[in-house]
């Protein structure tokens, strides 16, 4: 406490303190007076008692009081005289104390009474003040405190001015901001805050101004600088640089408070489209505006961020609301949110309603009015009236949770289980925050493939094919059959990366293990990779394309090859099972971008090949280490060569592949020679029965000035498009009513989550039903847009048609409604977090309504720009902010739409138009 108060029972002291006479009492006899003050209740025997006022009396007078009143004789010459405590101060100027006067030598305590009796008796000093102190408790332990806490008490930006005032250790941090806020006269109606000088020499703010000195560790001496908020919001001590900057025209900027932009720091979108979200909620944002939560910041709880959060977001707020900005950087509150949440930290691109949760969870706990959460045991219905057991379930959540957020956001599910072997069923009422309701699926799906007919005339075609999502790669071969009119069982599917085959899918195998990243190939061939014992149908071999390079190692001794252009995928009839014969298929479907060489060339070739035949052998037999591809090298290997792929070498095999390459000495001039490769397409080894089953891939080696002289890059990279590929697969709008609805409809649990029935004593895949029973002020609703499997990752793009105003929830609250009024179970939108682009990547954005002027505006970024009610609908909408009409009440009421001015020209993103890879 300052020592500027006066207790009453001092009165007299006051008068003596201004020179004048008090009123003296008549003085009772020596023996009383003894009583009086040494003994009983009101003397200086009585206990200690936290929060009293003792006081403190020179030694010596009071010695000479002592020997007077023992004496026994009233008119003695040991008569003390008026209390003189002029000993007992440095100056008579400021009245200060000296330092280190110690109790019984150079003073004695009175209690509060007794002084006053002597006061009454003798009279004080004429000018003297009285040196009343406080008794506090220090450790379980009362103590008058002697020597209160001095401090030095500054402006922020003024410290020539210093002002000195006395507390008590156990006054709070808020007496001390009191004080100073009287004696700097500051406006009832400015914000203020207190920093501290340690003595290291930096400034530590006093977050929590309900603790003591004491707990606050602030010593006599200290520098306490009291900050004022600046009129745009911000503080002083935070000042930005950027804010420095700002044209003399923006620091003079009086615009609508609210609409103001958030700079983006770096893929900070989707905390800037929450924070407007957020900001748009009107009794949230006059919460912190009136600074109510000012008294409820929870700076003990261990679930919160000590109350830095809800300040953090308290000060964007009030800079966001001053009018002031047209933009405000929030890099102070992108801080804040990453010190407390680890998610956050960096410049990664996040999700807006993922940090919205957090935001909601984290201001919740910093505002928490429950200072000291109490164990609640969560009861099961039992087969009690919902009523009973709802009502029970609320007040158990308000008893450890009681916030701003919860009495704006916080409403109540019924969540009923039932176990599917026993009947048994159990029903809780449990919180939340927002429904994240799910998004009718779509189950067909459409993949881009590219077909490779046999006809070497042909060039290969890009399709577009619907199929089922669930669905196998026997569909996708039937939908492609559609379109080609090539039987489906003449069909292999592949996916084919880096110029080699990935994979080789089976009729089987899921569509789901196909991603929409996947380059599929699909192969028209007139036989099987499998071949069947017996049977006389086409041998389908895979085939890669490699060009010979010069790669030489130190001793300049080989060439290294490299894959490139598309695999093949061969059909070759049993009776021309040689390397002659596969070389002249592979001629001939290669001929429309391969040249055959003419005779002349061929000669030239012979006279040529001659003198270099022996190096061309020795070449062909000392092969040396291949050009590795890439890093799905290593998973092709693990693949390694299907069943079928390797039955089929060994079919090769028996009809007269029996060396690794071909042809195995000079002959006619070839375009390129054959090897038996691995997998992957970079290993050639000698094939021998123990190597067989490793070796079932074909490769064509080509001399570089082969390929350049006889092969057509460009013919063999080129395609036709299907008309299929200007299809699109429409996906119809919803309703946002449709949403809810499969948001309460029955659903059985996971295997990964399966339900522990009481009655079974096991878990159990149980039905679940989730149903609204008590709905919040502003209720967010969550689209989920975001699809997460094992083999895939999607966006759903569904345009959900939702109500800018009436919304209607009566028939899905299934608590007994109040029909007198409906406005409880209507919303009006008041804010909509948008989101365009893909699922890995994207941006955020917002519309809101303005709780002031009731006029939507586009908040991107630093950009803001007034929109009409019919521009709000969209593909981009993810979450969205609704009001309970009866807690509406605007001042005045929304233009109409005719009156508002159109954003420019490409301001909004049309996700019907944008490049979203």
């Amino acid at each position: 406490m300052a020592e500027v108060t006066e207790d009453p029972v001092t009165a007299a002291i006051a008068a003596a303190a201004e020179d004048r006479e008090p009123q003296r009492e008549e003085m009772p006899g020596l023996d009383d007076q003894w009583n009086q003050i040494e003994n009983g209740e009101s003397g200086r025997e009585r206990p200690l008692r936290a929060g009293e006022s003792w006081f403190l009396v020179e030694q010596r007078w009071y010695k000479q009081w002592e020997v007077y009143v023992q004496g026994g004789d009233q008119d003695a010459s040991t008569f003390p005289g008026c209390i003189n405590n002029a000993e007992l101060f440095e100056d008579q100027i400021n009245w200060c104390l000296k330092e280190g006067l110690m109790e019984g030598e150079d003073y004695v305590l009175l209690p509060s009474a007794a002084w006053h009796y002597l006061v009454s008796w003798y009279g004080l000093e004429p000018g003297q003040p009285p040196i009343e102190r406080k008794v506090i408790e220090l450790y379980s332990i009362p103590k008058v405190e002697v020597y209160p806490v001095k401090l030095l008490l500054v402006q922020h930006g003024d410290t020539d001015l210093v002002l000195t005032a006395q507390f008590s250790l156990t006054d709070s941090v808020d007496q001390v901001l009191r004080t100073a806020r009287e004696q700097f006269l500051v406006d009832a109606q400015e914000d203020t805050r207190l920093w501290v000088k340690k003595s290291e020499g930096y400034l530590d703010r006093l977050f929590n101004t309900h603790v003591t000195l004491l707990d606050a560790a602030l010593e006599s001496g200290q520098l306490i600088i009291m900050e004022i908020r600046n009129k745009d919001g911000s503080w002083p001590s935070t000042q930005l640089r950027v804010v420095s900057r700002m044209s003399e025209e923006d620091e003079d900027f009086q615009g609508q408070p609210g609409i103001c932009g958030l700079t983006n720091l770096g893929n900070t979108c989707f905390m800037n489209s929450a924070l407007q979200c957020l900001s748009n909620v009107p009794q949230l944002t006059e919460y912190f505006l009136d600074n109510r939560y000012l008294e409820e910041l929870n700076f003990r709880n261990p679930l919160g961020m000590r109350g830095e959060l809800a300040e953090a977001y308290a000060d964007l707020v009030k800079q966001t609301w001053s009018g002031c900005h047209r933009s405000i950087v929030p890099n102070v509150f992108k801080n804040k949110v990453g010190r407390f949440a680890s998610q956050f930290l960096g410049y990664q691109q996040h999700d807006s309603q993922e940090l919205l949760s957090f935001l909601l969870d984290g201001l919740h706990e910093d505002l928490n009015r429950v200072k000291k959460k109490e164990y609640v045991e969560l009861c099961d219905a039992a087969g009690r009236p919902d009523q009973e057991v709802a009502q029970e379930a609320w007040q158990n959540h308000k008893r450890r949770n009681d916030s701003v957020i919860v009495d704006t956001f916080h409403g109540l599910f019924k969540s009923t289980l039932v176990c599917p072997d026993c009947g048994n069923v159990s029903v809780t009422f449990d919180p939340f925050c927002y429904l994240s309701v799910p998004l009718p699926v779509c189950h067909k799906r459409v993949l881009e493939v590219f077909f490779v007919p046999m006809d070497p005339r042909r060039k290969p075609e890009q399709h577009r094919v619907v199929v089922p999502k669930k669905g196998n790669i026997s569909d996708l071969c039937m939908a492609l059959s559609k379109h080609t009119g090539i039987a489906a069982d003449k069909m292999i599917v592949t996916d084919v990366f880096s110029h080699r085959f990935y994979k080789l899918y089976q009729l089987e195998d899921p569509l789901s293990g196909i991603l929409d990243r996947d380059d599929i190939f699909v192969y028209e061939v007139s036989g099987r990779i499998e071949p069947i014992e017996g049977s006389k149908d086409d041998i389908v071999v895979p085939v890669y394309l490699r060009e010979r390079t010069p790669a030489q190692d130190y001793n300049n001794s080989y060439y290294g090859l490299i894959l490139f252009g598309h695999p093949l995928l061969v059909s070759v009839p049993q009776d021309r099972l040689s390397w002659e014969g596969l070389y002249n298929i592979l001629m001939y479907r290669l001929s429309r971008y391969v040249t055959k060489p003419t005779s002349d060339e061929e000669d030239d070739g012979e006279e040529k090949g001659e003198d270099d035949s022996s190096d061309e052998d020795e070449k062909d037999q000392t092969p040396g280490p291949s050009t590795r591809g890439n890093l799905r090298d290593s998973e092709l290997e693990q693949a390694g060569p299907s069943s079928g792929a390797t039955r089929t070498c060994s079919f090769l095999l028996d009809n007269g592949f029996h060396t690794s390459h071909w042809p195995p000495k000079r002959r006619r001039k070839q375009l390129f020679t054959l090897q038996t490769v691995n997998s992957s397409g970079i290993s050639d080894r000698i094939t021998s029965p123990e190597e067989v089953d490793t070796q079932p891939y074909i490769a064509m080696d080509w001399e570089p000035e082969m390929k350049r002289r006889y092969y057509d890059e460009a013919e063999a990279e080129g395609y036709v498009k299907h008309e299929c590929v200007g299809y699109v697969l429409k996906k119809a709008p919803v309703q946002l009513q449709e949403c809810i609805e499969l948001f309460t409809t029955v659903e059985t649990l996971e295997k990964e989550n399966p339900w522990y029935c009481s009655s079974c004593k096991q878990h159990q895949l149980a039905t679940k039903k989730l149903d609204l029973w008590m709905l919040p002020e502003i209720l967010i609703i969550h689209l989920k847009r975001f699809s997460f499997s094992k083999f895939s990752h999607e966006k759903l793009d569904t345009l959900v048609h939702f109500p800018i105003r009436d919304l209607d929830f009566s028939e899905f609250v299934i608590k007994p409604q109040n029909e007198s009024a409906p406005e409880l179970y209507k919303y009006d939108l008041i804010a909509v977090s948008n989101h365009y682009g893909g699922i890995r990547d994207g941006h955020y954005t917002t519309f809101a309504c303005n709780k002031d002027s009731g006029q939507w505006h586009y908040f991107d970024d630093n950009s803001v720009s007034p929109v009409n009610e019919n521009q709000i609908e969209s593909k981009a909408a993810y979450v969205l902010f609704y009001q309970r009409q009866d807690i509406v009440h605007r001042q005045s009421q929304p233009r109409s739409s005719s009156d508002l001015p159109s954003p420019a020209c490409g301001s909004i993103p049309n996700t019907e138009f944008m490049d979203i890879n």
